[in-house]
């Protein structure tokens, strides 16, 4: 893990700088609404970002040559779960201003999974206009 905690800093630093990228959960332990546990399993990572919209996003996650490396090494850190259908990631519109929850993601994550994608909860590749 040593390779993706050292690249932590550099790829959340670019995800800042990048264009439509507003606000991201952190792991300072005052933030209040920081849950570190989702789906009851504390070793999934948790990361959070509010962006102005979907080809912001899109554009830094696809775009962006630190996360880009990251990304093609990941399976060296992290384990598929073939296990049953699982989404990793879930998008899903949030008002202007407001930061959303751990728990709140959750939500969203279960009702993708549970629903397909839709104008609630969508997958990154499908989203779903406002």
């Amino acid at each position: 893990m040593a390779g993706f905690v050292d690249s932590i800093a550099r790829v959340n630093a670019t995800a800042d700088a990048a264009p439509g990228f507003v606000w991201r959960l952190d792991d300072d332990p005052d933030d209040s609404i920081a849950d570190p546990v989702l789906l009851g399993d504390s070793l999934l990572l948790v990361n959070i970002s509010v962006w102005t919209d979907v080809q912001a996003l899109r554009s830094w996650v696809y775009g962006d040559a630190a996360h880009l490396e990251i990304m093609k090494r990941r399976h060296e850190w992290f384990e598929a779960d073939d296990s049953e259908f699982t989404v990793p990631t879930v998008c899903w519109w949030v008002a202007e201003g407001h930061r959303p929850s751990v728990a709140e993601a959750e939500w969203a994550l279960l009702h993708l999974r549970a629903h397909g994608p839709s104008e609630t909860a969508f997958p990154l590749e499908r989203a779903h206009p406002r």
